[in-house]
């Protein structure tokens, strides 16, 4: 073991070797965070702590196999590993073991995402699947069971989720199935309720280490709270500054307020970079000082001065996408492997037209942890609805949006529908129009209504199209409301941002394009982003969230700019926005290009904008110092009041620099402001 002590520094030395009490390892980005962890688990054992009585937990089964083989890799001699595995694993082996003190059998069968929306779906609901299944996990991480959610709803259709809830709930239990959600929540459960349980538990591990500590979420928090019920031997690992998951229920409080949650916590700070040079980690710095929800610590770089950062300016995002596209050729050319180079951004949207320059400019790309835009299913609907008005016989396309935003149309009426118009040798299209008679005897008069509905718009479309092509995807919105049916599902920002940026694309090209028909329209589509499939190493692009942990030689961000990076309004949050962006940064080792442009298509229309204050703050280049308030809140957030007690925000807006919320407190609807109340 002493060889491997002596390869590391001094701080990551004296984490290692700290033993009993609370330890927090404040890990900077590329400062060995996973050499230290498993050096300390390695040393643990080295000293004959019993490999049974350690616990490691991470997020990934990946970091879980990687740091088992290199924590075991240091030592001979183990006669049986140590425990180190994903939360998840956690909860099912502990369930394996004792969840017949819940009334049910060890032989449940877990269930993934797909099972979950399948079992929504059989009971039958108006409502999107998608959004029900979101709600139930929400419900579940906050433990908040099916009775508590039904008197806290304020809306009706979430008095309906929190039935589904209590149905989908009976359902999984009388069949003995566990979602993953259940996987911590019941074990929670039972240590909760059973407090010999959790005194033999938290004596079995005694010694408990937990990876990427800033990403726990509040259930995380007080599952960890039962495993140390009898000893405060915990250490966590984590950068309070990549903390950069709240939107999916991450408490950055947990590593913040973590030596207030285990009394006497050491800390030990690692703050030698050995990824980035100089220049790139003063920026990463500078940005994130102005964050004041953090520990504080300075990233040194060991790899010296460096190239300074450079700042790209644009006129737009095709001009952008043209200029990164060319600097990425350029570098290939010079002999730079593509598999060091990224582009990374803040919304997905902003891949569309850095797609379309990298393929002008015939430079091959892997679009990491996402969907190439044109692949997303919400811009796959838009573009199946302008081919049903260039050919409304095209039947794969009828297929996959005639229910789509739902119209009620079950599958044993569509599949009915389908054999009926391939009988008659006619399209489905063609087929509705000419036998309503049959189609009205055969189905219920809604159906039949919004059947007819369907291919009434279809020729009011065809009839708008052949006037004025421009006009379309107004009319498409308004006579399907698409975005309004996106809206309603998980990842709604998301996807309605898609879907204005595909709108805006229609309507720049036809306004340079007058005479452009939805055919020419279409063909130029499909010629933009048919990407070659070309053999050999290819560039990564990607957003930021999905860069974390990754590294690259030559780094690009794009749309630098206020509104995208950082993406104000609705509830975002600027200190983890500001997060993001040291992220970002800090992705880079040796030389970074920033990019903001002047103007991009914004919620469908042309705006002009303003580059990011995170230029400014990072000390890449000159700006007005931008400061404002905070709020880590978002519609739906379940609050405390000390006065009022438990109630849900259904309303977000600002007054000067304080953020005002609308709350329901069961019932009695109250405007107060962000800094008097707390997330539950």
């Amino acid at each position: 073991m002493e060889k491997y002590l002596e390869a590391l520094n001094e701080a990551q030395r004296e984490a290692v070797k700290h033993i009993d009490g609370p330890l927090l390892i404040l890990a900077g980005a590329g400062s060995g965070k996973t050499k230290t962890i498993t050096s300390r688990l390695a040393y643990l054992l080295s000293l004959g702590i019993d490999p049974t009585n350690t616990l490691t937990l991470t997020f990934t089964n990946k970091a879980a196999n990687e740091m088992r083989e290199r924590a075991l890799s240091m030592l001979e001699g183990i006669s049986y590993p140590p425990l180190l595995c994903t939360f998840h694993k956690f909860g099912l082996l502990f369930l394996k073991f004792h969840i017949e003190k819940l009334g049910r059998k060890n032989n449940f069968v877990v269930i993934d995402t797909d099972d979950k929306k399948r079992i929504l779906k059989s009971f039958g609901t108006d409502l999107p699947i998608g959004l029900i299944a979101s709600e139930i996990s929400r419900y579940k991480s906050s433990l908040i069971n099916p009775a508590v959610a039904w008197e806290k709803a304020e809306q009706e259709s979430y008095k309906k989720i929190a039935a589904l809830y209590e149905k989908y709930e009976k359902y999984i239990a009388d069949n003995n199935l566990v979602d993953f959600d259940d996987l911590l929540v019941l074990p929670y459960q039972i240590l909760e309720a059973d407090e010999a349980l959790a005194k033999e538990i938290s004596e079995r591990y005694k010694y408990v280490m937990v990876d990427e500590y800033q990403d726990t979420n509040d259930l995380q928090y007080k599952l960890l709270q039962k495993i140390c019920t009898t000893h405060n031997n915990i250490c966590v690992v984590g950068d309070d500054d990549q903390s950069i998951y709240g939107w999916r229920g991450a408490n950055i409080k947990n590593i913040l307020d973590f030596s207030q949650s285990f009394e006497n916590t050491k800390v030990v700070k690692l703050e030698n970079n050995y990824r980035s040079t100089s220049k790139i980690l003063k920026a990463a710095n500078e940005l994130i000082e102005h964050n004041r929800g953090r520990i504080g610590k300075v990233l040194n770089s060991t790899k010296g001065e460096g190239k300074s950062i450079e700042v790209v300016e644009s006129a737009d995002e095709n001009h952008e996408s043209t200029i990164i596209a060319k600097r990425v050729k350029a570098l290939i050319d010079k002999g730079v492997s593509p598999k060091s180079i990224a582009v990374l951004y803040r919304i997905n949207a902003l891949s569309r037209s850095l797609e379309e320059g990298l393929n002008r400019a015939g430079v091959p790309y892997n679009m990491v942890g996402g969907v190439k835009f044109y692949e997303r299913t919400e811009i796959k609907d838009m573009i199946s609805y302008l081919r049903i008005i260039a050919n409304p016989n095209d039947d794969f396309s009828i297929k996959r949006i005639i229910n789509r935003p739902k119209r009620g149309l079950g599958k044993v009426t569509l599949d009915k529908i389908i054999k009926s118009a391939y009988e008659s040798k006619k399209s489905i299209y063609e087929y509705i129009l000419t036998s309503a008679d049959e189609l009205e005897s055969s189905m219920s008069k809604k159906c039949f209504n919004a059947l007819y509905e369907f291919v009434q718009n279809i020729q009011t479309l065809q009839d708008v199209a052949s006037r004025a092509t421009y006009d379309v995807i107004d009319e498409i919105e308004e006579l399907f409301g698409i975005k309004k049916y996106y809206a309603q599902l998980p990842d709604s920002l998301e996807r309605v941002s898609n879907i204005d940026e595909f709108f805006g694309l229609f309507r720049d090209l036809i306004k340079q394009n007058p005479d452009m028909s939805i055919d020419d329209f279409l063909n130029d589509l499909a010629l933009q982003s048919d990407q070659d499939n070309i053999d050999g190493e290819n560039i990564s692009i990607m957003s930021i969230h999905a860069s974390k942990g990754l590294e690259f030689e030559y780094l690009f961000v794009i749309g630098m700019e206020e509104g995208f990076f950082p993406l104000i309004g609705d509830g975002s949050d600027i200190e983890e926005e500001r997060r993001l962006g040291y992220v970002a940064i800090t992705r880079a080792k040796e030389e970074l290009t920033l990019s903001f442009s002047e103007s991009r298509f914004y919620k469908g229309r042309r705006t002009e904008l303003t580059k990011s204050r995170f230029l400014k703050e990072s000390g890449v280049c000159q700006g007005s110092l931008i400061l404002e308030k905070t709020t880590s809140f978002k519609k739906g957030d379940l609050v405390k009041h000390k006065i009022f007690g438990m109630g849900r925000i259904f309303e977000i807006s600002k007054v000067k620099r304080e953020f005002k919320l609308k709350i329901n407190f069961g019932g009695v609807k109250r405007d107060i402001l962000a800094s008097f109340v707390e997330k539950i």
